[in-house]
Parts: C-alpha cells; structure tokens; sequence
C-alpha cells in the first residue's frame, strides 16, 4: 500500500489519461506565434531571483533606461559617454 502512494505522489497524471492515444501530437506547435513581437531572455539565477517574473524585470530597466537617459542629457557630446563592458 506504502509504494502505491508514493507512486501517485510522484506521478501527477490520472490513470484514466493514456499516453499511447497522444500519438501525433507537435511539440511546441505555437512557439511562434507565442513569441511573435517578445524577446526571450534567460536571467541568470541570482537575478531571476530578484526579478521573478517579466513585471518586475520591466520595471527595472525602463527605471534604468529613463535613469541613463537622465544622466546623458547633462552630457556635451557623444564622445564624452563611455561605451559600457560586459
């Protein structure tokens, strides 16, 4: 009885679905539509951890963005800007 009920916990999927029946099926059939118009970015782990989800992560760089463009505006040219390092 003990193996049968850490075998459901383990396994999420009910009985009555059989997996033979699925035969066809395309994985990732609407990857592109689903991407159309997104960048896909992956975070790194630490920074996926302060930044959970894609709001958060929006917040962040248009606060960064309007922050450089603050900061450009008291610039006299171009050339006075350092190119950023990786």
């Amino acid at each position: 009885m003990r193996n049968q009920v850490s075998k459901r916990r383990s396994d999420d999927l009910r009985p009555e679905y059989d997996l033979s029946t699925l035969r066809g099926s395309v994985r990732s059939k609407y990857y592109k539509q689903a991407t159309t118009g997104t960048n896909l970015v992956l975070l790194e782990p630490d920074v996926a951890q302060a930044f959970p989800d894609s709001s958060s992560v929006n917040r962040a760089l248009r606060l960064l963005q309007e922050v450089a463009r603050k900061s450009s505006k008291g610039k006299s040219s171009p050339r006075a800007r350092r190119r950023a390092t990786g």
